[in-house]
C-alpha cells in the first residue's frame, strides 16, 4: 500500500459566503467519512491563510524567519489529506471525490518513503 498526499488548491481571496461554504463543508465531511470508513485516511486538515504562515530560510550561517510564503500565485494550499491507496489510480479516485466535494483542484502526490 502506498501513501499519497491530496492537496487542495484554494484560490486567494475572500471565502465563499456562509451558505455556500457550509454546503461545500458538508460535502467534504461526507468524503472524509467515506475515506475513514474505507480505512484509507490518516490525516485530513485545513490550513490557515498564507498570511498567517512563517518561512524559515537558510541565510548563510543562520536561519532567517519571515512572514508568509509570499509566492507569486493566485492560489494556495488550503488543506490536505494523507491517505493509503494501492496505487495512483486508487488515489486519483479519492481525489476526484474530494475535487467534486470542494469544487477545487486536488493535487495528488505519492509520498517518498525514506
Amino acid at each position: 500500500m502506498a501513501r499519497f498526499l491530496l492537496s487542495v488548491y484554494q484560490p486567494d481571496g475572500p471565502p465563499l459566503p456562509p451558505p455556500a461554504l457550509e454546503a461545500v463543508m458538508n460535502n467534504v465531511r461526507g468524503v472524509r467519512q467515506e475515506m475513514h470508513d474505507a480505512g484509507v485516511l490518516h490525516l485530513c486538515v485545513g490550513l490557515r491563510p498564507p498570511a498567517a504562515a512563517k518561512v524559515a530560510r537558510p541565510n548563510g550561517s543562520s536561519i532567517l524567519v519571515t512572514d508568509g510564503p509570499f509566492a507569486e500565485t493566485t492560489e494556495h494550499i488550503g488543506g490536505f489529506s494523507l491517505i493509503d491507496a494501492p496505487d495512483l489510480e486508487a488515489a486519483l479516485a479519492w481525489a476526484r471525490k474530494l475535487a467534486a466535494a470542494t469544487t477545487l483542484p486536488i493535487e495528488v502526490r505519492a509520498i517518498s518513503e525514506g
